[in-house]
């Protein structure tokens, strides 16, 4: 059984950079052998939730400008599947989720600045989906609770994003951690853990500093697919660190 993750894909800089994060994730993708992965991106929002669908090689789509050249001459060359793509559509159709299939689109940076570590090789089949950062989190649940089962068919679901992301507070200088990026992760790992589902999906008035860490939810709801995806094991944290002052890159199990 693989088990579901929300991993924190940071600045596009990750995806060059050797440090503890990248080491991290590294040795993740060498923990998990997924037949497939299938990733929540929150560089991809649609109105109504979009599959990839191809059994092609993906383009490497640059999502981002003013990064060194050497970001861009990156090329993660995973293919897509096409099978696991109508496996995911049946089941989010069978729980009453509109979806619609994309066969051109490549992965965004969300996708491959953390595949690039987890599974460098590009060798196993990837399916992207986009989010609608408009749903409530209970909708957003309820995605995630439609994908359940895939981990014991070795599938691993990863939700892309960030909790703390707020880049006109960011600190280029700064090496510590504001408080309230710190508060903020705190309550969410409490409940999260304690699997208070009310407070979750009204986080926005009651976590600590909820309007600073979340100025607009593209980046936090893969977080709640990837909780509901997950297996009914103990949700864990897996990484937590800060860079620029407050953004975050806490990862979780599920």
């Amino acid at each position: 059984m693989i088990q579901s993750l929300f991993l924190a894909h940071g600045s596009p800089m990750t995806a060059i950079e050797d440090n503890e994060y990248t080491n991290f994730l590294s040795n993740l993708g060498q923990s998990i052998k997924p037949k497939a992965i299938v990733i929540f991106t929150a560089h991809w929002e649609s109105e109504t939730l979009t599959i990839s669908s191809a059994d092609t090689v993906y383009d490497t789509i640059y999502d981002f400008y003013g990064f060194p050249r050497e970001l861009y001459e990156i090329k993660y060359q995973a293919k897509g599947s096409s099978l696991i793509a109508l496996k995911i559509q049946e089941k989010l159709t069978g729980n009453g989720i509109k979806v619609k299939k994309d066969t051109a689109r490549g992965l965004d940076h969300g996708s491959w600045t953390l595949l690039k570590h987890l599974y460098p090789n590009a060798d196993i089949p990837v399916v992207q989906i986009s989010v609608n950062a408009s749903l409530p989190i209970k909708e957003q649940v309820e995605i995630g609770k439609a994908l359940q089962g895939l981990g014991q068919e070795d599938i691993l679901i990863i939700g892309s994003g960030v909790t703390v992301h707020n880049l006109r507070e960011v600190k280029w200088d700064q090496t510590t951690p504001d408080s309230w990026a710190v508060e903020f992760d705190e309550w969410l790992i409490d409940t999260i853990k304690s699997r208070d589902m009310a407070s979750l999906y009204n986080y926005k008035k009651l976590a600590p500093n909820a309007n600073l860490a979340v100025p607009t939810a593209e980046h936090f709801v893969p977080l709640f697919i990837a909780l509901g995806s997950g297996n009914k094991v103990d949700p864990k944290v897996i990484y937590r660190s800060y860079e620029l002052g407050n953004l975050s890159y806490l990862c979780l199990q599920f």
